[in-house]
């Protein structure tokens, strides 16, 4: 078990990580999820002993480990930025980790060629790093990662160099791997749709702190603010602030949307109400959406998907709509928004209903 007690860390006066308490468990696989300079790096490099807190303890199984540096524990890292040793080959920079601990050469030769398989490397351990592309020069460095047989296991953005086929099999392989060893599992990533991919548990990171930890479904689901919410979302948040008036939410006096049952009981007054850019569609996900109307900006076509940027109320919104749409800039369209996955927002931020 690894546990940061009140941890925090200051550089030259400001808060990389605020006062941060954390538990994580060996054999699960934990997110750090949040944009860039949120305090992910920051946070994995105290969990390893990298760098040391400012104030505040982390144990490790109920060791105090707060001064001991990374060489000491039994830790493995890897960066978005692959680390290999140039003039080794490929199955020597896997084996290594292997070598250090005094492994017999049949162990060595069959862990090596194990991580080897599940990472496409088979037909590289020959070539040296600089004979391999980016790609396969960063799965040596996480197969050089998964031999270590480690405590703790700190993954940087691993695969942002990686195409996209090998991403998508390899979130769906590792979390396999690390859970076998029983290993506490740590995963940056910049990305919703990764941590969601991932599952296990996800702690959402804003401004060098911990807004929430917890299943990551549920994380997703239920954020207990809007900051959690917005984190959480790619395209960012779809919102609009109206006024609760008994059954209906308004705009300007007039009624836009029934409040949906699991919105019920939240007072009357001022509220932010938000969506997620899924939650919005042509045509209506469910018998409670509410039909919006909406003026049109542009869509942009990835692939198989659509996402149509619009205005309503004064609020810029995008949908994910499937399938390839080419809308007309600055026209009117009607749009539904499936309010049985409408969130709700106190004017401080703080989430007034779970999202059922």
């Amino acid at each position: 078990m690894l546990e940061l007690r009140n941890t925090a860390k200051l550089v030259g006066g400001e808060h990389h990580i605020r006062p941060t308490n954390l538990v994580l468990q060996r054999g699960e696989l934990n997110v750090l999820l949040g944009p860039t300079l949120s305090g992910k790096t920051s946070l994995m490099r105290l969990m390893c002993g990298l760098d040391k807190p400012t104030s505040g303890s982390i144990f490790f199984d109920g060791v105090d480990v707060t001064g001991v540096p990374v060489q000491n524990r039994n830790v493995a890292m890897v960066y978005q930025q692959f680390i290999n040793y140039p003039a080794m080959t490929v199955y020597e920079n896997i084996a290594s980790p292997l070598r250090l601990q005094g492994k017999d050469k049949a162990t060595i030769d069959r862990e090596v060629r194990r991580a080897a398989e599940l990472l496409r490397m088979t037909p590289y351990l020959d070539r040296t790093p600089l004979n391999l592309s980016g790609g396969q020069q960063q799965r040596t460095a996480l197969a050089r990662a998964i031999v270590k047989n480690a405590s703790l296991v700190l993954l940087d953005e691993p695969l942002a160099n990686l195409d996209y086929k090998l991403r998508e099999e390899l979130r769906e392989e590792l979390p396999k791997v690390f859970a076998q060893t029983g290993a506490i599992f740590v995963y940056a990533t910049t990305e919703p749709s990764e941590a969601l991919l991932l599952g296990g548990n996800t702690a959402t990171l804003s401004e060098g702190r911990i807004t929430q930890f917890g299943k990551t479904i549920d994380v997703y689901r239920r954020p207990v603010d809007l900051v959690t919410a917005q984190t959480f979302a790619d395209p960012p948040l779809n919102m609009l602030p109206v006024v609760k008036s008994g059954t209906s939410f308004t705009v300007d006096g007039k009624p836009v949307m029934a409040v949906p049952a699991h919105l019920a009981g939240i007072s009357d007054g001022p509220v932010m109400v938000a969506f997620q850019p899924h939650h919005i569609s042509f045509k209506p996900q469910s018998d409670g959406a509410a039909k919006m109307t909406v003026r049109t900006e542009i869509s942009e076509i990835a692939g198989s998907e659509s996402f149509v940027h619009m205005s309503y109320a004064g609020q810029r919104w995008v949908m994910i709509e499937p399938g390839v749409h080419d809308i007309t800039p600055d026209q009117t369209m009607d749009v539904f928004v499936d309010t049985r996955h409408l969130l709700a927002f106190s004017a401080d931020g703080r989430t007034l209903a779970a999202d059922a």
